[in-house]
Parts: C-alpha cells; structure tokens; sequence
C-alpha cells in the first residue's frame, strides 16, 4: 500500500470529525493517527491545579487526553493569577474552587474530552477511590506529603505517574515507572526538612519556569500513554533557568543498587497513614488547613445565616463559603473541610471553627 503523503494526511484527518483538531499533533510520526487513539482513549487524574496542575491540564485536553480528572482542594487567590495560567480575575470574584474553574475553561477548549473537577483534599482515605480508573498520575502539587502519598499508590498499584516540582527559578521533573525506574523514594528516602525545602510561599516562582516544567511532563506523559516507552526520559531532569542551567542526572543506580522502602521493602508508609501530614499548618501563607476525618455535609445558608447574626461579612457559592471573622478569614467547603487564614497556629483555628461551625476532629 502506498504511503500517503503529509498533504494526504491531511486532508484524510481534517475529514474525520474525531480526529480533525489533532491533524498536526497525528502529523509527527511516533503519535500519529495510532498514538492519537490511544490519548483519547486514555484516563488521567491530575492531583493539584496550580501552577504546574493549569498548564498540565491545558495541554492534556488539547492534546486530546480523552478523560482528565482534576483533583484539587483549593480556592483562587489573587496571587496565583501570575502563573496558573487557566484563571482571570473573573474566576477569583466568582469565589470558584481552582478544579471547578479549570473545569470549565477546559470543556471550552475541547468539548469532545471530559474534565471532571472533584474539590476534595487528597489524603491516604480517599486517594485510592480517587484515582481508580486512572491510567496514569500526575504530580500537579507542591508538597512532598503528597507526592510520597502519589508515589505509595502508583508503586503499589504499578501505575506510571509524573513528578514535576518549580520554585523560584529552578524546575525538576521524572517519570516514575515502577519497577522499571527508580521512584521518588529511591531519591529521597525522607522529606527535607523546612529549611532545605523552599516552597513558592518562602522562594517565589517565576511563571516561565512553572511553563517550562509542565512541558516537559506533558511530553513525557503523551510518550508514556502511546506506548512509546523506549522514548521516555528516565533521568531526573533539572533547571535553572536564571542561570542558563539545564542537566539530565543519572538516577538509575539509586534502584539498582538500592533498598527502596517503598519499590524494594513494599512498605507504603504514606498510603496506610503511617506518614504524612493530617492536617497542615501553612506557615508560610500564616493559614491553617482543616480537613475533617470524616465526611460532612455542610448546609452554606445555614451556617451563613448563624455568621451574619454574628456580625461577620459572608459570601457563598455552591462550592466555598468564605466568612470574614476579624482579624480571620474563614472558608468552608461542603465536606466540612476548612481553611482559617489569619493564624499559623492549628489551636487557634480550631477554635474558631468550633465557635462558629461545630466540634472539629481532625
């Protein structure tokens, strides 16, 4: 049979309505018409939507992921619209979770792929339940807590999954097959301690580099989800930006030669709730996160009604109800979970979310 001609691709793409929008991504040879079946056929859950998590997302569901979950706890403040780039200031006076404001910006980019937004707080409970269908993970966040949580799962279910960090100037970024690469655990055996780990609270982050990180995931991701595995990067890649710096580092040998707890001694500290955080004192944003043990049902107009008799000044929508409480600011999601900016200090916020809202246990 004689092979078409780029021309005759083409023309024969832009004549299937499926296929039609991929035409130039089918062009390049390892994705072609193949490749491009297998993206839309394929399964995502994408844990944190902000800096990274945006661009991700945005590059997925053009590319043509066929299902992409965003998992995402949080809320959008003004000081992320410098780098998540699928917000605007209208999302931010919306008061709109960051999954559910992704959501719909997605769906407008690319109606014939479904987003699902699920605003939840990612934790050793419900991250199974979470990510069940997925084919692949994607590291979209920006703590340790649950990229170990995200590496237990996709070891222990042998799942690839993508880690991708960006503070200040400098990015990092590895896909993690496991028991073919090394994990993340094979690197770091233990989280650094606060000192040695700068975050975009502490360091700042330059929105070039947080583009220059998710790009270089999104390409691994699509090799790894049409099969082109010989094509995969398995070294650490690492950039400093400001510097004019770029290296790929060797990493094999941490597996080989090592005694991971998680790929070699099967131990998932993070998955069964041996490790980890079970609630977060943000220092650096002086705000204290509140998730529940279990699942509530919170009913917004009630509990903004008891606020307003108190005095306080309360928005709600659907999906956050934010309270003002001087010198604090409350918001409370559906299932209970809160986060009391205005304190650092996990006492002081439990309290006040008692005061106002009911006994915490957390």
């Amino acid at each position: 049979m004689t092979e078409l001609s780029d021309t005759e691709k083409v023309q024969r793409y832009e004549q299937d309505t499926e296929l039609a929008r991929y035409s130039r991504q089918m062009l390049f040879d390892p994705i072609g018409e193949e490749g491009q079946r297998k993206l839309l056929q394929a399964r995502v859950a994408l844990i944190g939507c902000g800096g990274l998590g945006t661009m991700l997302a945005s590059l997925l569901v053009r590319a043509g992921v066929g299902y992409l979950r965003i998992i995402d706890r949080d809320f959008i403040e003004l000081s992320n619209l410098q780098r998540q780039a699928l917000f605007d200031e209208d999302d931010l006076a919306a008061n709109l979770p960051k999954a559910e404001a992704a959501r719909r910006k997605l769906q407008r980019i690319n109606t014939s792929v479904q987003v699902e937004a699920v605003v939840k707080e990612v934790h050793h409970r419900n991250i199974e339940g979470l990510c069940v269908e997925a084919d692949l993970l994607l590291d979209g966040t920006d703590n340790f807590d649950t990229r170990f949580l995200i590496n237990d799962l996709a070891v222990k279910t042998r799942r690839p999954w993508v880690y991708g960090a960006a503070v200040a100037a400098t990015g990092l970024s590895m896909p993690i097959i496991p028991y073919e690469t090394p994990c993340l655990r094979c690197l770091l055996e233990q989280i650094p301690p606060r000192s040695m780990n700068p975050t975009c609270n502490t360091a700042g982050v330059l929105a070039p580099v947080v583009s220059l990180v998710a790009s270089h995931q999104a390409i691994e991701v699509l090799k790894i989800l049409t099969g082109r595995f010989q094509a995969v990067d398995r070294r650490l890649w690492r950039m400093d930006a400001w510097n004019n710096c770029v290296s790929q580092i060797e990493v094999r040998k941490t597996y080989d030669e090592g005694d991971c707890i998680c790929c070699k001694q099967q131990r998932f500290e993070y998955l069964e709730g041996q490790a980890g955080a079970s609630s977060l004192e943000l220092g650096e944003r002086n705000a204290v996160h509140l998730p529940p043990t279990e699942e509530l049902t919170i009913d917004f107009p009630v509990i903004a009604e008891r606020l307003r008799i108190e005095g306080c000044e309360v928005v709600f929508n659907p999906f956050l109800l934010r309270a003002r409480i001087e010198p604090h600011e409350l918001v409370l999601f559906p299932d209970g979970r809160a986060v009391v900016n205005g304190t650092g200090q996990r006492a002081e916020a439990e309290a006040l979310y008692t005061r106002y809202i009911g006994p915490v246990d957390v």
